[in-house]
């Protein structure tokens, strides 16, 4: 019973070998995964693949890097979207300052938007965050998103920042970094976040888990994310796995 909460099966990086990828992931024990769209390219996607498979579900954002094309067209058709039925959470949304491709203040206005759209249709928001996790929470914070809450997607900042989280009704979400040897900080984050708070993904293709780091990552591979969870907190894989699948069920009301 595991529950991949962010994957991008809906990327080119599985358009030749998508329908294997996720079977793959079902033989793995992976029960429910929600597939993310952030663009032009990827939001139809993730609706196609939620309406083929019963236990796959879609979220509808638009991604910081692609916040200079974000355009009023957008914001209609993510409304429109979130009547879907298979539509659980808007995003991924929020703010990248790695990648210098839009202009911080378009990403801001854009995060904005689509919180505020998130309120109107009453859905959870799932949170982009890189390397600007303080303008993260300004932006969180001054938007009253704890109204509708959501999910921290591939949680990078520390522990001390964890509490601004929970306290704006948001889950902490791991993925693949934390196998890695040296991610001390990401290690210590699966160590302190509340049970009842912890959320389990793969954003494949992208951070393959180790011993997978560096190639394509697949859902199937959130197993993997769970074991050392559980090594990490002394449990068994069984109870991370259901712990999480509740967590997510309840957030994103399946």
């Amino acid at each position: 019973m595991l529950f991949d909460t962010h994957v991008h099966v809906n990327a080119r990086q599985f358009q030749h070998d998508r329908d294997e990828v996720i079977q793959r992931a079902f033989d793995a024990g992976v029960t429910n995964m929600v597939v993310v769209g952030f663009n032009d390219e990827t939001i139809p996607l993730a609706i196609d693949i939620a309406e083929t498979y019963e236990h796959i579900y879609a979220a509808v954002g638009w991604h910081p890097v692609d916040a200079i094309y974000y355009k009023t067209k957008h914001y209609d058709m993510l409304k429109k979207l979130s009547e879907h039925e298979k539509v659980v959470a808007i995003g991924e949304m929020g703010l990248d300052y790695h990648w210098d491709t839009s202009p911080k203040q378009v990403q801001a206005n854009v995060f904005r938007e689509q919180i505020s759209l998130a309120k109107e249709v009453k859905l959870p928001i799932i949170i982009h965050n890189r390397e600007a996790t303080d303008d993260v929470l300004t932006i969180l914070r001054e938007e009253n998103a704890a109204e509708v809450g959501g999910i921290m997607h591939c949680y990078s900042g520390t522990v001390a920042q964890i509490e601004a989280c929970l306290e704006m009704n948001f889950y902490i979400s791991l993925a693949g970094p934390v196998t890695f040897k040296n991610a001390h900080d990401v290690k210590d984050v699966a160590k302190q976040v509340p049970l009842d708070r912890l959320l389990i993904e793969t954003d494949a293709p992208y951070l393959a888990p180790h011993p997978h780091r560096g190639k394509r990552n697949e859902p199937a591979y959130v197993r993997l994310v769970a074991e050392e969870i559980a090594t990490l907190r002394q449990m068994t894989v069984k109870e991370v796995a259901e712990t999480t699948t509740q967590n997510a069920k309840r957030l994103f009301n399946i």
